[in-house]
């Protein structure tokens, strides 16, 4: 489940709102459990993301580096490539 959060510090374009909330809604499904919370966690399940997501907000924005920002493509690619290593298959013996 936590494999899909991402790095989302020191990027350009910077992280969206739509990252930080998915980033988030990941990590609160991870500790909770629960992939869609019943109806009964639905507002502490809800609440949990809207909170950690602002704690992300504010911590993405205090954080400061020297290096220079990554490139999210880049980075995308370079991802893929890794998957693709881990991930292939061994060739036919024929």
């Amino acid at each position: 489940m936590c494999r899909n959060i991402k790095t989302l510090f020191n990027f350009e374009p910077p992280a969206s709102e739509i990252e930080i909330r998915d980033a988030s809604l990941q990590f609160v499904r991870k500790l909770s459990g629960f992939s869609v919370p019943s109806r009964a966690n639905a507002a502490a399940f809800d609440q949990a993301v809207a909170e950690v997501a602002e704690t992300a907000r504010r911590l993405i924005a205090t954080l400061v580096t020297s290096a220079e920002p990554r490139d999210r493509e880049i980075e995308a690619a370079k991802a893929r490539q890794r998957s693709a290593m881990r991930f292939a298959r061994p060739a036919d013996p024929a």
